[in-house]
């Protein structure tokens, strides 16, 4: 227990020292001195502490580094006064530009010296450097012409779906409109099969109340119509047969039976068209008289 108050005070002292450096006059803010806010500003002075220590070091090693190209500068500038008796006093202005332009070389190459062996490297990287970024270049222009290319497909189609589209919606207004036509139709018919039902029906009452048989109803018609055109049918082929009759030579007796039977049948199959012909026309006056009924 008192280890870690030991150290809590450690800690509080550091932080302390740390904040006081770190504003100097101004006054440093007010803070909760509990163990967590302890700690966190105690990693925050350690951190800043290594910080400063590294920078430190750069300043030192920045200086040293100059110290060490100024040695070398003065001692450059004794060979060349020693050896060929050059100096920036004496020398032409031409002389002194051509020396400032061979050092902003070596500066924008960030050569360590203006020597031949140090510029050809420098320039054979550089000239790397440029083909690859012209090869990036070519194809980004690639990249970007066939961008261009699917842009303005997809522009057309953007187009050509906006004409669909709208020719759509005029097709489904016209189909709509067409589809209201035949829903209003459609109730017509049903309010008009309503009303023929319902005009049958007191037709049939009021036929009904006069005494009309059951048989002469338009259904029954329809029936007799339709027996009368398959008696008609079945008399074909009697016909036919009493032909064939008619020609037989041989038992003269035998075949004026058989024709009489045919004959028989043919006058009873006529006498039942002629009933069904008389019933047919007795409902003409009928339907007639139901027209002014109504």
């Amino acid at each position: 227990m008192q280890e870690e108050l030991a150290g809590m005070e450690a800690k509080l002292e550091k932080v302390a020292s740390w904040l006081k450096k770190t504003f100097g006059d101004q006054p440093i803010p007010p803070y909760e001195a509990d163990a967590r806010t302890v700690d966190i500003l105690y990693e925050l002075a350690e951190c800043n502490e290594s910080r400063d220590g590294d920078v430190r070091l750069l300043i030192e090693d920045m200086k040293q580094k100059a110290v060490e190209y100024e040695s070398d500068g003065t001692f450059l500038q004794d060979l060349l006064t020693e050896s060929l008796n050059l100096s920036f006093s004496n020398m032409s202005k031409g002389s002194t530009s051509y020396l400032n332009t061979l050092v902003d070389t070596a500066l924008a190459l960030e050569t360590k010296d203006t020597s031949l062996a140090s510029f050809i490297p420098a320039i054979n990287d550089l000239t790397s450097e440029l083909d690859a970024a012209e090869s990036k270049n070519k194809e980004m222009e690639l990249e970007l012409s066939t961008l261009r290319k699917k842009l303005t497909s997809a522009l057309v189609l953007e187009k050509r779906l906006q004409d669909d589209l709208k020719k759509t919606e005029e097709l489904l207004v016209v189909e709509k409109a067409k589809a209201d036509n035949r829903t209003q139709n459609m109730k017509f018919l049903k309010d008009k099969v309503e009303d023929f039902k319902f005009r049958i029906k007191a037709a049939e009452e009021q036929l009904s109340m006069c005494g009309m048989d059951v048989s002469l109803t338009h259904e029954s018609l329809v029936n007799l119509s339709e027996n009368l055109a398959e008696l008609k049918k079945q008399a074909v082929p009697l016909k036919k047969k009493l032909e064939s009759y008619l020609d037989l030579t041989p038992s003269p007796s035998l075949a004026r039976v058989k024709i009489e039977e045919a004959k028989r049948e043919l006058e009873a199959l006529e006498a039942e068209v002629s009933a069904k012909v008389d019933m047919t026309a007795l409902s003409v006056p009928l339907s007639t008289k139901r027209h002014f009924s109504q």
